[in-house]
């Protein structure tokens, strides 16, 4: 299998990333969800690293949920100074820095858990990425990747499509993005589950639903 890919997304700079940040802070109550499912996997006080956090929304419903040592790594500088002052807005000490998940600035056994979401289908070196995350967990931590998977049937794509509740132009507009742009960038779950064989985990645990995925690392 390939390790390296082309970065096929958008820059996430400047305006762009602004735009996205103001258009993403509407979906809060997904990472509200996920942060209530994640906070289970993570010991009290634990040190936790969210990969790519983008605007820092994930982050910062997490501070809400116990008193964790929270981490943001993404490789935008315009995201980082979004997160950094999202965090101070929130009331919440987040650390937030500038970095490539396939070269972590991290020693280590650093953290106890790590998570990213909807954002690993993009990475340039996505074997390299998982080895890196192994690396920095302590013995024992857990990593998990959310994503879209690019096994996806068409019934599935519709069935996603129709729950949003969107209007008809935005139903199109929303159903060409996935199967054009990130559905066709995404991994299917053959392909996660060979990449995590080549690195130190071994293995992955993964869970499917919809149109995504949840992959389970354990170190």
């Amino acid at each position: 299998m390939t390790t390296t890919k082309a970065y096929k997304g958008i820059a996430m700079e400047g305006v762009i990333a602004t735009w996205y940040a103001k258009t993403t802070r509407n979906d809060l109550q997904r990472h509200k969800g996920m942060a209530a499912q994640m906070v289970k996997k993570i010991p009290p006080g634990g040190r936790v690293l969210e990969i790519a956090p983008g605007p820092g929304y994930f982050c910062i419903e997490l501070a809400k949920l116990g008193h964790y040592q929270i981490t943001g790594l993404d490789i935008s500088k315009t995201f980082i100074e979004i997160a950094r002052k999202n965090a101070v807005e929130a009331g919440f000490n987040i650390e937030f820095r500038q970095g490539d998940a396939a070269n972590m600035p991290f020693e280590a056994g650093t953290f106890d858990f790590l998570f990213c979401q909807a954002a690993f289908k993009n990475f340039t070196q996505p074997v390299r990425a998982i080895a890196e995350m192994y690396r920095v967990l302590r013995p024992g931590g857990v990593a998990v990747i959310v994503d879209l998977r690019h096994d996806a049937s068409q019934d599935e794509i519709e069935h996603e499509i129709k729950g949003m509740g969107l209007g008809r132009i935005d139903e199109i507009m929303t159903r060409w993005t996935f199967r054009s742009m990130l559905l066709r960038n995404a991994y299917s779950v053959a392909e996660m589950k060979a990449m995590a064989s080549q690195t130190p985990f071994g293995g992955c645990r993964i869970d499917v639903s919809g149109i995504g995925f949840m992959a389970w690392f354990e170190k």
